[in-house]
Parts: C-alpha cells; sequence; structure tokens
C-alpha cells in the first residue's frame, strides 16, 4: 500500500524536493544545485540519487511509494515531454519517462508554474476554491490557470503563460521570448527595476532610489511605501499594466479568484491593492468582482502542486 509522494521543483538555481504523505502532509523537504552545465545533462540523475538517498535513510521502499511529481521551468506535454526549457539548457525529450527509469517509480510532469497553482488551489491562497488563476511575479511572470478544478496546460503546454501576453505593441526593447511588449517586461521583479532605471535617466524627479547602488523590486515597494513619489509613480505602472492584463484574462476564464506570487507579492497590500484598481476599471461588469488573494505556500508552491498531480 502506497504510503508517500515525493514533489520535485526544479528551478534555475536549485532544485527543491519534498516527502509527503499520502494524505498530502508535508514531511520533509530539502534542496539541491541544479547542474546546468552540459545542457543540463545531470538534473535528472542527481534528483534520482538524491530521492533514492532519502528512500534509504527513512527506510522506504519503491512499493511505499505512489510516484514522484515534478515542475520544470517550461513547457511540457501531458504525456512528460518538455518542449525547450531555455533556463535548464534543454531541448525536447521526454523527462518524466527519463526520470521514472532512474527511479524505478511511476512519474508525473508540467510546467512550473501550473504545478504552483495547482498547489495554491490545494493547500494556499486559493483553498476552497475550484477556478482559480494564479499570477507568479519573479524574474519573469508565470501563471496558472486552474477551471472546474482541472489545470489548463493547452495543447503545447504553454496554458496559462500570461507574462508573455502582449501589452504594449509600441514597446522597443525586447523581452527574454524574444517578443517585445510582454507583461513580463513590466510586472516581473526585473521589469519594475528596467522602468525604474528608465525612468531616473530619462527624468530629474529627486527620488530615494537615486542613492541605491543597484536598484532591487524590494528597495522601490519600500521606498514607495514611504512616499516617494517615483517609486509610487512606478508601482502605480506595474499595477496598471498587471491590472490591464488580468482584466483581459478574465474576461476569457472568468476565474473566483486571482492568487497573487512569487518574489514581487512579499510588497503586500501595495501590490495587490494598486493591481485591483486597475482590474475594476478595465474589467468586465460581470467579473468586476474577482477576489485577489497572496499566494500562501511561498516557495513550496510547485512541490505541492507536483504531489497533488500525482494524487489525481
Amino acid at each position: 500500500m502506497s504510503k508517500f509522494v515525493f514533489g520535485v521543483d526544479i528551478g534555475g538555481t536549485t532544485v527543491k524536493i519534498g516527502l509527503f504523505s499520502i494524505e498530502g502532509e508535508l514531511l520533509d523537504k530539502w534542496e539541491i544545485t541544479t547542474r546546468t552545465d552540459e545542457g543540463g545533462a545531470y538534473i535528472l540523475s542527481d534528483i534520482a540519487e538524491s530521492v533514492k538517498a532519502k528512500m534509504q535513510e527513512k527506510g522506504i521502499t519503491t512499493e511505499d511509494v505512489k510516484g514522484v511529481g515534478m515542475g520544470v521551468p517550461g513547457p511540457v506535454k501531458e504525456d512528460g515531454t518538455v518542449i525547450k526549457c531555455v533556463n535548464l539548457g534543454w531541448g525536447i525529450f521526454n523527462a518524466a519517462e527519463e526520470l521514472s527509469k532512474l527511479l524505478g517509480l511511476p512519474v508525473k510532469a508540467g510546467n512550473d508554474a501550473n504545478m504552483a497553482a495547482l498547489g495554491e488551489m490545494w493547500q494556499g491562497g486559493g483553498k476552497g476554491h475550484k477556478n482559480v488563476v494564479c499570477v507568479t511575479l519573479g524574474t519573469g511572470v508565470g501563471g496558472g490557470i486552474i477551471l472546474g478544478g482541472k489545470m489548463l496546460a493547452g495543447v503545447n503546454g504553454a496554458g496559462g503563460e500570461i507574462g508573455h501576453i502582449t501589452i504594449n505593441p509600441e514597446e522597443t526593447d525586447a523581452c527574454n521570448c524574444g517578443k517585445k511588449g510582454c507583461l513580463e517586461q513590466y510586472a516581473s521583479a526585473t521589469g519594475i527595476v528596467r522602468m525604474a532605471n528608465k525612468l531616473l535617466n530619462d527624468s530629474d524627479k529627486p527620488s530615494k532610489l537615486r542613492e541605491v547602488q543597484y536598484i532591487s523590486a524590494k528597495e522601490i515597494f519600500d521606498a514607495a511605501k514611504s512616499g516617494d513619489e517615483l517609486s509610487l509613480s512606478l508601482v502605480e505602472e506595474l499595477g496598471k499594466k498587471l491590472g490591464f492584463a488580468l482584466a483581459s484574462i478574465a474576461c476569457v476564464v472568468d476565474p473566483e479568484i486571482f492568487v497573487i506570487g512569487g518574489g514581487v507579492s512579499r510588497a503586500g497590500a501595495i501590490l495587490i491593492d494598486t493591481t485591483k484598481k486597475y482590474f475594476e476599471k478595465y474589467a468586465f461588469h460581470a467579473c468586476k468582482n474577482t477576489e485577489f488573494e497572496l499566494a500562501k505556500l511561498g516557495n513550496d508552491a510547485g512541490m505541492y502542486g507536483s504531489v497533488k498531480m500525482v494524487l489525481d
């Protein structure tokens, strides 16, 4: 009888691994380094070694494990095929099958932002809801769309790639994806810093940010909270762009709730309130009352979601 499930969340620098009970309780978690050298050739074998070592340490047999769920930073098809993970150096191959061979256990794989969304719906900010749009504001902007409790992955695993909705066709700088004017260029941690540097160069407005050597999203939000005018205008711009994008999404999927997570979400109320204000301005009247909530599982969301995928 299966008693355990492993949840794996592969990031650009570390891989987070969690051992969960079959009821979904996190029993143990740890991290290993993501070795991206040689096109990420060692990542899956490193994960397999680490999981095996934990099983040995806890006296867990393969019969005790229902399976392994894995979140990957890139599009993943339903059969576990990864369609290029730029940050890992991976091309196109079936990552779930590969890890399954190494472990001798069933493995399911999905996009990392989708896994985080599933985790937040199950045990986090979206708990109690079945129609959830999760937005992850980190180095980039990721998303996950859950309708009727089911993940909307899309044909190419690109469902929920909300960071690459074009919201400014006039933009001249390119996004990491190669397009210009993506949401990610404004609403991510790197996006708001990009806007700040531009604004500081183009204007003589006094600002606390001029005293900071390396501007971060946190510095911008902290300065805004203390009333710094230039920083407030940046937060306003981020909220406007994000609110506009979410209003467009609401017209298409009409969720009960938006759950906002990722490093930028640590700014808290100032981010949620500004985004909600613009969302209500642009949203279709029937969607105006969509709830907004901060994500609650932090960096563990992807592991929780990966486990939920296996349990389903």
